[in-house]
């Protein structure tokens, strides 16, 4: 039985943001909790999942940007009743200081993400439930020896979990407080929570498994060794102060133009990329990613886990340190978020702004006129670090002076560990872990991440082209066989706009302008590159493939619909499948001659290998976006020549500065 709650309502007015596109701020998030609390629903169980900017739409802001109305002024705030379940999804109107929507969120088809709370909750639950204290006595562990890891359960079917929230949790033992406890998983025990309940449904058992005895402690400076000499400092020093001017949200940076905001779900999101006055982005931001693990066992075969969608992984985002995370002339940007009461808090250094020398730009030493020249490029560095259990991730945005953009991923963190079964029968390898240490287990798995790119390549009237290296069987029109030649396909509607990276056709996908050409009569275009790795590796068939569609293609392209912002869907938690990207093309609508939005698959598939272990070195995936036929000419024939004597020995020194850098 809940407790209804009195609570005055803050007051409705607000500071006016310096943008509507600016992210909620603290005296926003007072003013949403003071709006609902003041509702008759209100009670002690209740937690906010979710608060963040419902971003007005695009077509409002670019009206506003040229005179017209300002748009209101709204949030989106997402309701948990611990007690009962119910989940309550609600727009705020902010200008008005009254709830604009509030609509019952059918449980029976998704839950929403999962709160710290429930996280918590998990042990005290199973904890308490005789089963599971025998399970953990059957090994010779009590609930004193171990830690819970509760991980998001899926979508398989089991009609016990219908209209449920559920979690499933493994248990690692802890062999002292400062004991990574990731060493010491405790296998083929899995136990499936009822969190509203507070039951446990069920306890899968594989019996075969032991408790592996290595060391995870990375931090245990007995694992470590002595410390490598002979490292010298890197000072990086700009002693003149950084290149760009941050303004609120604003940034400038050579000829780049943007706002770097943040989101409890996304993280870090880039708005209204323009350079040199042109727009190139509306907005750009990771609005999903799913982990697919590929062990089949029947304590394992539910592996998986959206980060953004169930996990909201913008709310575990670090406080970075100057020295240890970033390195130089640096900006930082707090990020304003709401706790589960609903309150502000400040993730102080949220987002590290700084810029980098890239080396050469470009360089040429004539034959015929005796020219020699170089430019150094550098480039813009926006980045975040999130922490999702065992995972630390970095987001990487990287502008460059040419106009390139390109997004990395960062991974880096702890395995997910399994204990390893040993070889078959037949003497091979366990076919879906590696063996990383003593009687340890890595399983394999994927880090898939969606990129949601709203594009305006000098403006809104896009089309998106595949563009493949083709070729040619020698004829009379190729004797020699010596031809290859570029094959442009229009993709001109949605359905068919599910396509995969291909390296040996070079393939990549051109966003080009249907009203902007060049002189020559080329259509003004940015060409997105991949890296080619697989897409999602689960059978066609699988619950994982229906949820994570958007995982099966490295692109999809959608025509721009502001309610179409993440590649899973609204509501990923329990969710059976088919949201997200499969809703988003049912209507094939065209996309020749429109404003267009591209979900990008990029990541990495991971055979985990020893020196993955205890702790992971930094692994890498990206993609890159760079202007092709934007310009007329080399955009970059204004960078200064470098002015630095370390460029040129001291007899040549004075041909360097009359001539540029021979660096």
């Amino acid at each position: 039985m809940t407790t209804p709650v009195t609570i005055a309502p803050a007051p409705h007015a607000h500071a006016v943001p310096e943008h509507p596109l600016a992210s909620l701020t603290a005296a926003e998030i007072d003013a949403i909790r003071g709006i609902v609390n003041a509702r008759p629903e209100a009670a002690e169980t209740i937690r906010y999942v979710y608060v963040g900017l419902e971003e007005p739409a695009k077509g409002e802001i670019l009206a506003w940007q040229d005179g017209g109305a300002l748009p209101a002024r709204r949030a989106r705030v997402q309701l948990l009743d611990m007690a009962s379940g119910a989940s309550t999804d609600l727009i705020v109107d902010l200008d008005g200081g009254v709830i604009e929507s509030e609509t019952a969120i059918d449980t029976s088809i998704a839950q929403l993400p999962i709160l710290d709370a429930e996280f918590e909750a998990v042990a005290e639950i199973a904890n308490a439930d005789e089963g599971w204290v025998a399970a953990l006595a059957a090994r010779g562990l009590t609930v004193d020896d171990v830690v819970l890891v509760p991980l998001s359960a899926g979508d398989y079917g089991h009609p016990d979990e219908k209209g449920r929230r559920i979690l499933r949790t493994f248990a690692f033992r802890q062999d002292h407080p400062k004991d990574h406890p990731w060493a010491h998983p405790v296998d083929g025990l899995t136990a499936y929570i009822d969190l509203t309940a507070r039951t446990v449904l069920r306890i899968v058992e594989t019996p075969g498994f032991t408790v592996p005895e290595t060391s995870g402690n990375f931090d245990d400076p007995q694992l470590q060794g002595p410390p490598l000499e002979g490292l010298k400092p890197i000072v990086i020093s700009q002693p003149e102060g950084s290149s760009f001017t941050v303004d609120g949200e604003r940034v400038r940076w050579g000829k780049w133009d943007l706002r770097a905001g943040f989101d409890t779900r996304e993280g870090l999101i880039l708005r209204q990329l323009s350079f040199d006055g042109r727009p190139v982005m509306y907005r750009g931001s990771i609005s999903e990613m799913v982990v697919p693990y590929a062990d089949p066992s029947p304590n394992r075969f539910w592996q998986n886990y959206f980060d953004t969608g169930e996990y909201l992984f913008g709310r575990y985002t670090n406080e970075l340190e100057l020295g240890c995370d970033c390195v130089g002339d640096i900006t930082y940007l707090d990020a304003t978020l709401a706790d589960e009461l609903g309150m502000p808090r400040t993730v102080r250094n949220g987002i590290c702004m700084h810029e980098e020398d890239f080396g050469s730009l470009w360089k040429h030493t004539d034959l015929f006129t005796g020219s020699a020249e170089v430019r150094r490029q550098r480039r813009l560095v926006i980045s975040f670090f999130t922490t999702v259990g065992n995972y630390d991730y970095g987001f990487f945005w990287y502008l460059y002076l040419d106009g390139t953009i390109e997004c990395e991923a960062k991974l880096t963190g702890v395995l997910f560990t399994s204990a390893y079964p040993g070889a078959q029968d037949d003497g091979t390898p366990y076919p879906y872990a590696s063996e990383v240490a003593p009687g340890l287990g890595a399983p394999y798995h994927q880090h898939l991440f969606s990129a949601r790119l709203d594009m305006t390549v000098d403006g809104v009237a896009n089309v998106v082209n595949e563009i493949d290296a083709v070729r040619l069987p020698i004829s009379e029109a190729n004797p020699y066989g010596n031809a290859f030649t570029a094959q442009v396909t229009p993709i001109v509607s949605e359905l068919e706009s599910g396509r995969v990276a291909d390296g040996a056709r070079n393939r990549v996908w051109q966003i080009a302008s249907t009203e902007r050409t060049t002189e020559r009569g080329q259509p003004t275009s940015y060409v997105l590159y991949p890296t080619e790795t697989p897409v999602l590796l689960a059978a066609d068939e699988s619950s994982i493939a229906s949820r994570a569609a958007f995982a099966t293609k490295n692109l999809f392209v959608t025509k721009y619909d502001p309610a179409e912002r993440y590649a899973a869907g609204d509501l990923v938690n329990q969710h059976p499948g088919g949201a997200g990207i499969p809703e988003f093309i049912a209507g094939d609508e065209p996309l020749v001659g429109e404003d267009l939005v591209l979900w990008h698959t990029f990541g990495l598939t991971h055979f985990p290998r020893n020196e993955d272990w205890p702790v992971m070195p930094m692994d890498y995936a990206r993609f890159t976006l760079k202007p092709y036929n934007f310009f007329e000419r080399n955009p970059t024939l204004d960078i200064p020549a470098p002015a630095t004597s370390h460029c040129a020995s001291s007899a040549t020194a004075a041909h360097g500065a009359e001539h540029g850098c021979h660096c």
